[in-house]
């Protein structure tokens, strides 16, 4: 799979010539400046909930592209009234049967709010399994117990965690996550975007190592082969 990073939390992952773009926080990120929203390509957009920094630029994409948009029933639905066509509601335990595998809804904790402050339905991460690898979106979220049944149900191969603290789980947290959902594998999220999320990477790599497992701390505009 190749996974290119969009910043903050925006990922985009090509799987069997489909690309998925999960939470496109682009445009309005100084950090990732030299990304131009118009060239990504996407099939599928993923959005784990309705605050800004993870769907500002999902309408710009969505219509663009004519992408499928996952979300939960609450953020989807309110894309579709903004003239989002392609919209794919799903709630927690759901499934997607797509040409490229599938996709489930799972849990996240954490808040979710539309930019006029209405109820944005619950936050949620996405487990998507190929017949290449399987791996787990977590959204923003607090280490949960809830992450046990993902490793009892799947076999993942990497995960993407949030990693910033202060809105959500921070490093150690995100490496006993790691424990949780059975991977030695990371990539992460999250962090640095903002002053109160940024984070010591030498620091966060070797708390991560301490429990045998390797954090990548990607970089903006660069593309990563995993598994």
């Amino acid at each position: 799979m190749k996974i290119t990073y969009y910043g903050h939390s925006s990922f985009g992952v090509e799987i069997e010539g489909k690309h998925l773009v999960f939470d496109p926080f682009i445009s309005p990120n100084p950090k990732a400046s030299g990304i131009d929203i118009h060239s990504i390509p996407c099939d599928y957009l993923l959005v784990s909930h309705a605050h800004q920094d993870h769907m500002v630029d999902v309408e710009a994409i969505a219509k663009r592209t004519g992408a499928k948009l996952i979300a939960n029933y609450e953020v989807a639905t309110w894309f579709g009234g903004q003239g989002v066509e392609n919209i794919v509601p799903l709630n927690q335990g759901g499934f997607l049967h797509t040409e490229f595998g599938q996709v489930k809804v799972v849990n996240a904790i954490h808040s979710s709010s539309f930019p006029n402050g209405s109820y944005g339905g619950n936050p949620v991460g996405f487990v998507v399994k190929t017949e290449d690898a399987t791996f787990y979106y977590s959204g923003d979220t607090a280490l949960t117990y809830d992450m046990k049944l993902i490793n009892e149900e799947f076999d993942i191969d990497f995960a993407f965690l949030c990693i910033g603290d202060h809105f959500t789980m921070g490093v150690y947290d995100a490496a006993k996550a790691a424990e949780f959902v059975g991977t030695d594998q990371v990539i992460g999220m999250h962090f640095d975007t903002f002053p109160r999320i940024e984070i010591n990477h030498a620091g966060a790599k070797a708390t991560f190592e301490q429990q045998g497992k390797n954090l990548i701390l990607p970089e903006i505009g660069k593309s990563y082969q995993l598994p």
